[in-house]
């Protein structure tokens, strides 16, 4: 038998206990029946992104990221391209800076795109700056070990 590990669904905010062996599995979420993983990196709101920064057990890596930013529109397709090697170890989710400036000013988010890694609720490292799908996989790789 395996560990179980809680995954926050990213459209309903529900945690799901998911045994780790089956998180390849395509599982779904208990409470709305989506897909837990899609290979596509989420928009979250400022409670949903706090909700999986502290209840998932996996690490969540966060792109913030701004509509008129121009870099940010860049990096958004490796971002994606990076969720569909990353999932179902790492989720990956974006933050619109523009539309939650309170949340990313307590981060200290200074420039955009930044990413910030979490892990168990805290975060691992940050990069600021577009990156393409190789370096942001590499970079996530790096830091978890």
């Amino acid at each position: 038998m395996s560990d179980n590990i809680h995954v926050v669904c990213s459209h309903c905010g529900g945690v799901n206990r998911i045994p780790s062996n089956r998180l390849g599995q395509n599982p779904r979420c208990g409470k709305c029946k989506h897909p837990l993983f899609d290979g596509h990196p989420a928009d979250v709101d400022d409670a949903l992104l706090q909700k999986q920064i502290q209840r998932s057990d996996l690490p969540v890596l966060v792109d913030f990221w701004a509509p008129w930013c121009g870099p940010c529109k860049m990096m958004a397709p490796a971002f994606a391209q990076a969720a569909g090697q990353l999932e179902p170890g790492v989720r990956l989710l974006k933050l619109n800076t523009e539309q939650h400036q309170q949340l990313a000013g307590q981060l200290g988010i200074r420039s955009i795109p930044t990413m910030i890694l979490f892990r168990n609720g805290q975060e691992v490292d940050r990069m600021s700056g577009a990156m393409d799908a190789g370096g942001i996989v590499s970079w996530v790789r790096g830091r978890l070990g």
